[in-house]
C-alpha cells in the first residue's frame, strides 16, 4: 500500500495564469473600495443585545447610517 502524505506536509504553489488590471468602471480593490461602497453592498454582523426587537435594531442602523433600506436576514434573538 503506497505512503499517503498529509495535505499540510505537501509542496503548495500558487498558478497566476494571467495579470490583469480590473477596470474601475467595474468596482475596485477590497482596499481601495470607499466606505460608501462596504455600507451600501456589505453586511454588517451585529451582536444584539437583550431586549430591543430585531425590527428596532435595524431602523436604528437605518438611522445612524442614513440609509434607505435596512433589514435583517432571520431572527436576531439569541
Amino acid at each position: 500500500m503506497p505512503r499517503l502524505t498529509a495535505p499540510w506536509d505537501k509542496e503548495h504553489r500558487l498558478v497566476v495564469k494571467a495579470e490583469e488590471d480590473t477596470d474601475p468602471r467595474y468596482g475596485h480593490k477590497p482596499e481601495d473600495r470607499p466606505v460608501q461602497d462596504y455600507v451600501r453592498f456589505g453586511v454588517i454582523n451585529l451582536d444584539k443585545p437583550a431586549g430591543p426587537s430585531s425590527h428596532e435594531v435595524s431602523a436604528w442602523v437605518k438611522r445612524i447610517l442614513s440609509l434607505g433600506h435596512a433589514g435583517h436576514g432571520g431572527t436576531l434573538e439569541g
